[in-house]
Parts: C-alpha cells; structure tokens; sequence
C-alpha cells in the first residue's frame, strides 16, 4: 500500500477519486468493499456497506452506504456525474467475511455471505462486470485502490498483501 494522497472511506461510506489520489477503507470483516471505476478517465468510486437491504434500516434517516441495494446505485450515480462513462465502469470487490461461527446456521446471521450476494445482484443488474474479487473468508481487511493503474491492494490479516 502506498504513500499516495489517500482519501479514506468509513464504514457505510462512500466517495470518489481522481487519480492522482487512491481510495482506501479498513475495517472489511462482513461488510464489503466495492470498487466501480472508467478506468480510462482514471475515476474510481468505493462504498464500504454493512447489510444487503435497505429494508433492514430501523428509521427514516437511511444512510444510503450502509445498505447494498442502495449503496450500488448511489455510487454509479455518483461517479456517471463526475465524468465516468457508464457503459465502461467496472467492479472489483473485497470483504463479505463470516467474520463468527453460530451454531444455529440462522440466516440473518450470514451478514459477510448475504452482503457479497447481494452486491453482486445490484451489479449485475447495472450490467457492471465484476473483474476481481476476494470475498468469504474469516479475516477482516483493508483495501486500497489506484484509478491511475485500476489495481486494487487487499491486505487480509495474517496473510499480507494482494493485489486485483
């Protein structure tokens, strides 16, 4: 990971750069990182999001990076106003761990695996290819992106470094 200009994204949070700056979030353990990019205009937006739906939200203040079916919409929103161009956005994604093991195998609490499902969906149904991934898991992780070489570093605990 690098000593660029680095702007960090919190958990249920979301921006965008430009290179020469890289995007960074920390803190991957069930929720999930997703990176969409226009890797010729060199512009790249990362949301950090905790839980697949929006349904979930207990009130009205809905934070629209916190959820997956908000999040992807949001973000390509986001990024198509800055100058991206829709039809060559791409996705890279990281995190989605089962970060505890429940012996009750109760769905709700498969947040890590439901989150990556449901990230994929929303892609998917944007027609945004997903060109790397590094999902599952029960490691947390820090990811960083470059929209300058379209390279995302993903450092998983106690395994070092990779690179997408």
């Amino acid at each position: 990971m690098n000593d660029q200009q680095i702007v960090r994204v919190g958990i249920a949070d979301m921006n965008i750069v430009k290179a020469p700056y890289v995007i960074r979030t920390s803190g991957l353990g069930s929720c999930v990182g997703v990176v969409v990019f226009d890797q010729l205009q060199q512009i790249a937006g990362l949301a950090h999001i905790m839980l697949p739906d929006s349904s979930l939200a207990k009130n009205g203040s809905l934070s629209a990076a916190k959820y997956a079916d908000t999040a992807v919409y949001d973000l390509v929103s986001r990024l198509v106003k800055q100058g991206a161009r829709k039809t060559a956005l791409k996705a890279k994604i990281a995190g989605g761990a089962q970060m505890f093991q429940f012996t009750s195998g109760s769905e709700l609490m498969r947040i890590g695996p439901r989150n990556v499902e449901a990230v994929k969906k929303h892609l998917l149904s944007l027609r945004i290819e997903i060109v790397g991934e590094d999902v599952g898991g029960s490691s947390g992780r820090t990811i960083e992106f470059d929209p300058k070489t379209s390279i995302l570093a993903i450092k998983t605990v106690n395994k070092g470094i990779t690179y997408l």
